[in-house]
């Protein structure tokens, strides 16, 4: 039974609370709580890592052409002010301001932080008399087949962001409250509504992802009652008919959790919450609910771009949206869908909340493959958008998918949270722990930063990775300082070299943190060459054995595909030439097309071919890819 909030959420009341809050939120009182359970690793403060060359390219067209271009946030904000057409459409906002949020963490632009500013202003103009900021008017509240937890979640978490990473500004804060005493009051237990009873999904996990939010809310206020939701959240198992929670802690397969609907983004947005909640109450049950969760999305559903979920054999009336024991049904032919990027975008945040809980490097893995193929795959090179699905071979793209169109504009939600994924990047490229800073991804950028004694700090790492194996990272202290500096070695790089001031450092392990804990003077430097050989794979025979006969290439963390664009052979069976140990000795040669990264020549039976990394296979004209070899 949850706790009856300290005020009701109506009429004058609601306006008493908001009073009495502003209050409170003018003097800035707004406490900080300590974590049951903290992290291992931590993300730097804002600004503090800057990127250059390949994925700061990405991030500046992204921000420039969506979350500064075309994002038409007025209208969305009408949806709380007018209502809207169809379900879930109130979930724009909060996905376009949460993203635009977390560019400004990395780039303090002033014209973003404006064009953010005046849109929140514009949602709090929405608030319902009963506190809501809803698309429905309260007589209505809470709107289940609409979708009215999961708009009403994603409110909160637009404006949390903001609160937090652009302006705390107290009318926020106060919105958020005034949002979640709202649906404090009209969700529970009964005779409240059940939570597990609203949603527009057959067992309405969605609008269980609430659990996000209001840990987020119980950590920026320490009001019991946002803590207590969460408990009863938890204590629903997160859907109608299936404890979610119980069913990842006894590792039931994601495809066959929830029943009828696994949904992959829904389900590991709730796990996301999840995290959260585990590092305030220290429930472990919780925690291994999580982490079994997060091996078995590894183990069973991600594919070799770094996504998953699909249409075909288990779930065709998800479409291509929810677990599908996808890793290995990723050649089964007969998929029409797969590989959303709300999922890919979803696992690279679910991922980064175990890398910053435990540590484990495996999470950096899985995210360098998904943006380095999957995420930059699905972005069209205009910096516009993003695809709704990807495939392997034929169409690799479109935007056909839930959304609506604002005038000329199609806007889905994948629109919407692929920008997301780009601003995730700067985030966990480089971090610390207690023992001095974490490198995790090779992208050439520079880190400032503080020593564990509190001395500064700066790193830059110099490298034209992964169009090449080398790189150098140079390390500046202010002064002689003793720390450790961890270096992710990735799981693919078999024979990593690593150097320090020339002398080679011995035991290199593949998939784990190398620690280099000594006394570091300005000047020093640390040199790195991966094992990029390429890597023939097969198929892994699914369901459908007409999905055997396929073979991919992977280039380091580069996942290789055949481009129409380029080659109108493109889907001719061949056969790939490869060592016994599966390596194939491909040639880098000079690009055909200026918008392609990576080109190589690869040895096959019949002569050679050309190969692209796939993340430059333009399909957005129609043209087609094969990622997957049909063997000859």
């Amino acid at each position: 039974m949850t706790p009856k909030p300290f005020f009701r959420s109506a009429g004058p009341l609601a306006t008493a609370r908001r009073i009495l809050f502003a209050g409170v939120s003018l003097l800035c009182v707004v406490p900080a709580f300590s974590q049951k359970v903290h992290d291992a690793i931590r993300p730097l403060p804002a600004g503090a890592v800057r990127l250059d060359g390949f994925f700061e390219n990405d991030i500046r067209n992204s921000i420039d052409h969506w979350n500064k271009g075309v994002v038409p946030y007025a209208a969305m904000v009408d949806f709380f002010r007018n209502g809207r057409s169809q379900f879930a459409l109130g979930e724009m906002w909060g996905k376009a301001v949460r993203s635009g949020c977390m560019f400004y963490r990395y780039t303090a632009d002033p014209e973003l932080k404006e064009i953010l500013s005046q849109t929140v202003k514009d949602l709090l103009s929405t608030v319902r008399p009963n506190g809501s900021i809803s698309c429905v008017p309260p007589e209505k509240q809470p709107d289940g087949p609409g979708g009215d937890l999961w708009e009403r979640k994603y409110v909160l978490l637009g404006l949390d962001r903001y609160y937090d990473l652009v302006e705390a500004d107290p009318a926020v804060l106060r919105a958020m409250t005034d949002q979640a005493d709202c649906i404090i009051e009209q969700v529970g237990e009964p005779p409240k509504v059940p939570i597990t009873s609203l949603g527009w999904s057959p067992n309405h996990i969605e609008s269980s992802t609430l659990l996000e939010p209001f840990m987020r809310l119980y950590n920026r206020t320490g009001e019991k009652r946002y803590l207590d939701f969460a408990r009863y959240i938890v204590s629903t198992g997160g859907s109608e008919g299936y404890d979610i929670f119980r069913q990842a802690y006894d590792n039931v397969p994601p495809h066959e959790m929830g029943g009828p609907y696994p949904k992959a983004y829904e389900m590991m947005s709730m796990f996301e919450g999840a995290v959260e909640y585990y590092r305030v109450t220290g429930d472990e049950y919780v925690r291994r609910s999580f982490m079994n969760l997060y091996d078995n999305i590894r183990r069973n559903e991600i594919t070799i771009v770094g996504n998953g979920g699909g249409d075909q054999p288990y779930h065709p009336a998800v479409m291509g949206e929810g677990w599908d024991h996808t890793a290995v049904e990723q050649t089964n032919p007969d998929i029409t869908r797969m590989m959303e990027t709300c999922v890919g975008v979803t696992w690279m945040k679910f991922c980064s909340q175990i890398l910053r809980l435990t540590g484990d490097p495996s999470a950096v893995d899985e995210i360098e493959k998904y943006i380095y193929n999957g995420l930059l795959g699905a972005m069209k090179p205009s910096g516009d958008g993003f695809s709704y699905v990807n495939l392997f071979n034929g169409e690799k793209v479109t935007n056909y998918g839930w959304g609506t169109t604002f005038g000329s504009l199609p806007v889905t939600c994948c629109n919407l949270n692929g920008p997301m994924g780009l601003a995730y990047i700067p985030f966990v490229a480089v971090m610390e722990s207690d023992r001095g800073p974490v490198v995790n991804l090779y992208n050439a950028a520079r880190a400032e930063l503080s020593t564990p004694q509190g001395d500064s700090l700066s790193l830059r790492i110099e490298t034209d990775f992964p169009l090449s194996d080398r790189v150098l990272v140079r390390v500046d202290p202010h002064a002689a300082s003793l720390f450790t500096l961890s270096l992710r070695i990735p799981s693919w790089s078999e024979r990593t070299v690593v150097k320090v001031n020339g002398k080679k450092v011995r035991s290199v392990e593949p998939g784990a943190y190398l620690s280099l804990e000594r006394t570091w003077e300005p000047g020093d430097r640390v040199e790195l060459a991966f094992d990029m050989r390429c890597r023939l794979l097969d198929a892994p025979r699914g369901s459908n054995r007409a999905g055997d006969s396929f073979q991919a290439l992977v280039w380091g963390p580069i996942v290789l595909a055949r481009d129409e664009n380029i080659d109108p052979d493109y889907d001719e069976p061949v056969r790939v030439v490869a060592g016994k140990d599966r390596v194939v000795r491909v040639k880098r040669v000079a690009p055909t097309l200026a918008s392609t990264r990576l080109e190589f020549e690869v040895p096959t039976d019949d002569g050679p071919i050309r190969m692209t990394d796939y993340a430059s296979v333009n399909g957005w004209e129609g043209a087609h890819i094969c990622t997957w070899l049909p063997v000859k």
